[in-house]
């Protein structure tokens, strides 16, 4: 099968999780990504959270997967001389250093532009040119400080919250991978590459965008009255922490089923609709809700929610989440049940759909990783292992001419 990224060739300068994110879903989709890594290191995720020693970490294998491997020093000349030749038969190249890093390497933009008009040249960055934290070193809970979400998650008693999504690294990745694909458009129609780059904070703040919404809400008329601080509660002058409030409109929480005394997991998301009210009521076995006014419209429930949920819950208390949900679905109730990464792990669903997979790794055997989240109707991405350090070192100077005697020489001064 034919992918649609089939000839494109990407160079892969990141480590962690944000570069690799985004160089990973440009394999999955039939690009040739060559990960360049410093030799005898490589990408550091490599050695982080080891499961079993001596082997690549899970950490790693779970976000390289469909690459190949380059060791190179390119802090030598002969490693320049390679990078530079790598870059003129390159579509893509992909880096997530500290700033200025790639700079000082003597690989400016310019000069990489320089050395091929038709390159795409995607960045990740922590913080945008010009922000006055440009220069800070940013991980995954930085950028959720940094782009909003940490202040609007958690309860409102307690202090801001990171979400174990990672909505800074692998979100990041994934919004460079769309302006990678829509550079690449681009030079279609114009035959020039371009600079894409993407900071994590502004990554974060585009999932944070109806946060924003609310916050210029709350400055027009000084309350929400879809949180849970409504109306009984105070205001401030910035958005509050909301717990597990629906957040849309349509009042939600997350409520104790059976055996939630002994199983953190055993709870539903339950969410009550405004124009599915009749039939919540009937669901959950108060039909007399219906009709009353105390409860019959939104503004009179949010008052009282709390103590509706509380209601939910009692009719729960028999019922395992899953159950619940098989109940509710009937009634066009829109829920879930919260599902423990044991359970996405053996879910036979998604297995089936490869949103969870089994990958055959070298050395490894088979590990389970995600899946390509985005379905197509022509194609199924692949995914396979990935690579060992300098797994393809010698067959990727082969193929830029470099003789056997040549590549020997090359390992023996540690350049690759």
């Amino acid at each position: 099968m034919t992918l649609p990224l089939e000839g494109i060739k990407v160079i892969d300068f990141t480590g962690v999780q944000a570069g690799p994110a985004c160089t990973q879903l440009l394999a999955w989709f039939g690009a040739s990504v060559l990960k360049v890594e410093r030799p005898g290191v490589g990408d550091v995720t490599r050695n982080q959270l080891r499961d079993i020693p001596d082997l690549d970490a899970l950490y790693f294998t779970m976000l390289n997967s469909n690459k190949k491997s380059l060791e190179l020093d390119t802090k030598t000349v002969e490693g320049k001389e390679i990078l530079e030749e790598l870059i003129r038969g390159a579509d893509v190249l992909v880096e997530n250093f500290a700033p200025g890093a790639l700079d000082r390497m003597g690989f400016t933009w310019e000069h990489i532009q320089a050395i091929n008009p038709r390159i795409i040249f995607g960045s990740v960055k922590g913080f945008s040119e010009g922000s006055p934290y440009a220069d800070l070193k940013v991980y995954e809970n930085v950028a959720q400080c940094a782009g909003g979400a940490a202040s609007t998650t958690g309860f409102w008693d307690g202090p801001p919250t990171i979400s174990a999504a990672a909505l800074g690294d692998s979100n990041t990745g994934m919004h460079l991978a769309i302006g990678i694909l829509t550079a690449l458009l681009d030079r279609t129609r114009t035959g020039r590459g371009q600079k894409v780059a993407v900071s994590m904070q502004d990554a974060v703040l585009n999932l944070c965008r109806v946060k924003l919404r609310d916050q210029e809400r709350l400055e027009h008329v000084g309350y929400l009255e879809e949180y849970p601080q409504y109306p009984n509660g105070t205001f401030g002058d910035a958005v509050p922490r909301g717990g597990n409030a629906g957040g849309g409109g349509q009042p939600g929480w997350i409520l104790k089923c059976q055996g939630w005394e002994t199983d953190p997991n055993a709870y539903i998301y339950f969410t009550i609709q405004e124009q599915n009210w009749t039939r919540t009521c009937e669901a959950i076995g108060h039909p007399e809700w219906r009709d009353d006014p105390a409860y019959a419209t939104a503004h009179a429930r949010q008052p009282r929610i709390f103590e509706i949920f509380k209601e939910i819950e009692v009719w729960l208390a028999d019922k395992t989440k899953f159950e619940a949900v098989d109940i509710l679905r009937k009634f066009e109730v829109p829920c879930a049940p919260v599902l423990s990464m044991k359970e996405i792990a053996y879910d036979p669903a998604l297995r089936a759909s490869g949103s969870v997979v089994e990958v055959e790794q070298e050395r490894r055997g088979k590990f389970l990783t995600v899946g390509c989240p985005i379905k197509f109707s022509r194609f199924t991405p692949k995914i396979t292992g990935a690579p060992l350090l300098g797994q393809h070192t010698d067959e990727v100077l082969a193929e830029l001419g470099y003789s056997a005697k040549r590549i020997a020489e090359l390992h023996a001064d540690k350049v690759v």
